[in-house]
């Protein structure tokens, strides 16, 4: 972190304007209300002006001031921040947007006089988690939390992701990827024969689990098929891997850091939507039961993956490990997980020594010398 980077904990630092971005039109959309009022909750008003945004499932941005109101007094409703409020811009981000993410506070306070805007995008899944908000962010020249265009779009894809960590020497589990026009029936039996039964099917763009199914057999392959390309136009195939599932979160810039781990015990048949964010049947163990040697692998592998796939800011890196058999093998890469009280990520940053609220703090602190980093260029 660059020397300048002001401490934020600092009584003399000037308020930040922290324009919390939520909802958006992906199936993740409930997701990213939730997490944006847990957000929203942890940000100190006495030192952040706190600026809600959203966009609602038909694309529009809305100003939701509303959503103040709503964490201040606990009554979020279940399904998260509404996305109401008066409309920004309708349809695709204008001029007024550029507006809103560009206003500064007038506020100073410090010797430097310093103050800052900055953006927390939490969105998750396509137009949000993909660098396509990160592109608009770029061009509005203003500091946002997580990972660039580049990286964002990298990790949202699995396909790409994963023939990217294939060219790092990153271990994964077997996978094939295809197109839409490429999933004939020849190539169906192919996947089959490749990767055996079962395997997972999933959308090569989306999260949280969302169209991903799990197949037993060719029979069961095209109804699979025909879920995820509800989703995208591209999917993954991957086979089955038979050992535990550990996630662990990065954190940083130039000199990233992983947490402690943790192992998921899913409800379900796999971790699916439901036992993320709609009930507590998966069991959460933190940290995870490894060796001090298997957590400093899994460590490494953690850092290196993330920065295979330039990734900045914040990621949680989700893996299988098959023990015994081939160790840790990387499943995939979050660039913006879920913030909700029960995610992983800011659960992982608890057991690690970080609160929530410090660990938003942190995320502002690397966003601030990111933006700062690549203006002085």
């Amino acid at each position: 972190m660059a020397d300048d980077t002001p401490d934020l904990a600092g009584p003399s630092v000037a308020r930040i304007r922290a324009i919390v971005l939520f909802g958006g039109r992906s199936a993740e959309h409930d997701v990213s209300r939730r997490s944006a009022a847990t957000v929203i909750a942890a940000l100190d008003p006495s030192r952040y002006d706190v600026v809600p945004v959203a966009i609602d499932r038909d694309g529009r941005w809305h100003a939701a001031e509303e959503a103040l109101a709503l964490v201040a007094t606990g009554d979020v409703p279940a399904d998260g921040l509404p996305a109401g409020g008066p409309v920004i811009s309708d349809g695709a981000p204008s001029t007024a947007v550029l507006r809103t993410i560009e206003g500064r506070t007038t506020e100073r306070a410090g010797p430097e006089g310093w103050a800052a805007t900055v953006v927390i995008p939490v969105l998750h899944g396509p137009n949000g988690e993909d660098g396509t908000v990160q592109g608009l962010l770029e061009i509005a020249d203003v500091a946002y939390v997580g990972t660039g265009v580049l990286g964002s779009a990298l990790a949202m894809d699995k396909a790409a992701a994963k023939h990217m960590l294939t060219a790092f020497g990153i271990p994964q589990a077997r996978f094939i990827a295809a197109a839409e026009w490429e999933l004939d029936a020849a190539m169906r039996d192919r996947i089959g024969e490749t990767l055996g039964y079962p395997l997972f099917v999933k959308p090569a763009n989306m999260g949280s689990s969302v169209g991903v199914s799990k197949v037993d057999d060719r029979a069961g392959l095209d109804a699979a098929v025909q879920a995820a390309l509800a989703h995208d136009e591209r999917l993954v195939f991957e086979e089955t891997i038979t050992g535990r599932e550990i996630e662990i979160a990065v954190l940083g810039n130039e000199s990233p850091r992983a947490s402690v781990a943790g192992e998921i015990v899913p409800g379900a048949d796999f971790y699916d939507y439901d036992d993320k964010y709609a009930n507590d049947d998966a069991e959460l163990l933190i940290p995870a039961d490894l060796s001090p040697e298997e957590a400093a692998d899994l460590a490494r592998l953690a850092v290196d993956t993330y920065r295979a796939l330039r990734c900045e800011g914040l990621a949680r890196v989700d893996v299988f490990f098959e023990s015994p058999g081939r160790g840790f093998l990387v499943n995939e890469v979050n660039t913006l997980p879920g913030f909700t009280s029960i995610s992983m990520y800011p659960r992982l940053w608890k057991h690690s020594g970080l609160s929530y609220g410090e660990l938003v703090d942190e995320l502002v602190r690397l966003a601030i010398d990111r933006h700062r980093r690549r203006t002085r260029r």
